[in-house]
């Protein structure tokens, strides 16, 4: 007499039931529903990998939370702006503001820079603000094109143009600002998320005379206020509309995200470039 069928993953437990997929038996506790009969863990496995995951238009992933990294990068601004205010917000500008350097800010304590090989002030400066309204007016910006360009690009991506027109930003007023004089402020990737709503807009078709608008108005207070660095803002902008344009209009296909990360590549390269032949010149 042929004895019953046993679970092939738990041989102690008598069954009737198999697996629609490799015909296996499986016991109550392995069957998984599916949209006919039950499989067994593995061929469902299986059959999850080999599903596509969603993607947005241009490639990234979509998640259930649109704004995740916008609140985080907002979180991050708060935190180092609370900082200055418990610690000093000169003392804590002077130590990682974007500055040329070296420069004597007192008598008595000389102040390095990016000439002098402290690089991630091109970086820093981009967390730091000079006044509430100054904080204010920058997170407000970005929690209003953020979470937009972070839905329309995934996380991945946003968080690069984000960090990659920052270091535009200060890599140009590096390039053309004097080597006393100190940078601060989120504004360069700030232009850098207008430049690319502008682009990614005009990518899907969208109507972009609004954007358009606000940029003027920006690029006109940017240029008639003394003290703003009008360098980070065109740096920022340039940049972002740049890595916008390298995400926007890479070719469809299984290569574009390599396409895509060749040209951040590119032009993460070239602001390297540009601030090594800066450095030089300084001669530091």
């Amino acid at each position: 007499m042929q004895s019953p069928p046993v679970c092939y993953r738990h041989p102690g437990r008598e069954t009737y039931v198999r697996c629609n997929r490799c015909e296996r038996p499986i016991c109550p506790d392995c069957m998984q529903a599916a949209s006919v009969g039950f499989q067994c863990p593995e061929c469902v496995a299986a059959g999850a990998a080999t599903v596509r995951k969603a993607r947005t238009v241009f490639g990234g992933r979509i998640s259930g939370d649109t704004s995740r990294v916008s609140i985080v990068i907002i979180a991050i601004n708060v935190a180092v702006y609370l900082a200055g205010l418990a610690i000093g917000e000169r003392a804590l500008q002077e130590r990682l503001g974007n500055i040329a350097g070296p420069v004597l800010f007192l008598p008595s304590e000389q102040v390095g820079g990016v000439a002098t090989g402290q690089y991630y002030r091109l970086f820093t400066a981009a967390f730091l603000h000079a006044g509430i309204f100054h904080i204010a007016m920058n997170m407000f910006a970005l929690a209003q094109l953020g979470p937009v360009l972070e839905s329309a690009l995934g996380r991945v991506r946003f968080l690069t143009l984000y960090v990659l027109a920052a270091l535009g930003g200060s890599t140009l007023s590096f390039l053309i600002s004097d080597r006393n004089v100190l940078g601060v402020g989120a504004s360069g990737a700030i232009f850098g998320l207008f430049g690319a709503y502008y682009i990614v807009v005009r990518r899907l078709g969208g109507e972009t005379g609004s954007i358009v608008a606000l940029l003027a108005i920006n690029i006109v207070i940017t240029f008639a206020v003394p003290i703003i660095d009008w360098r980070a803002h065109v740096g920022g902008l340039v940049t972002g509309a740049l890595v916008a344009a390298a995400f926007a209009y890479a070719p469809s296909g299984p290569r574009r995200g390599q396409v895509q990360a060749a040209a951040c590549a590119g032009i993460a390269l070239l602001l390297v470039v540009l601030i090594t032949l800066r450095k030089a010149a300084l001669g530091s």
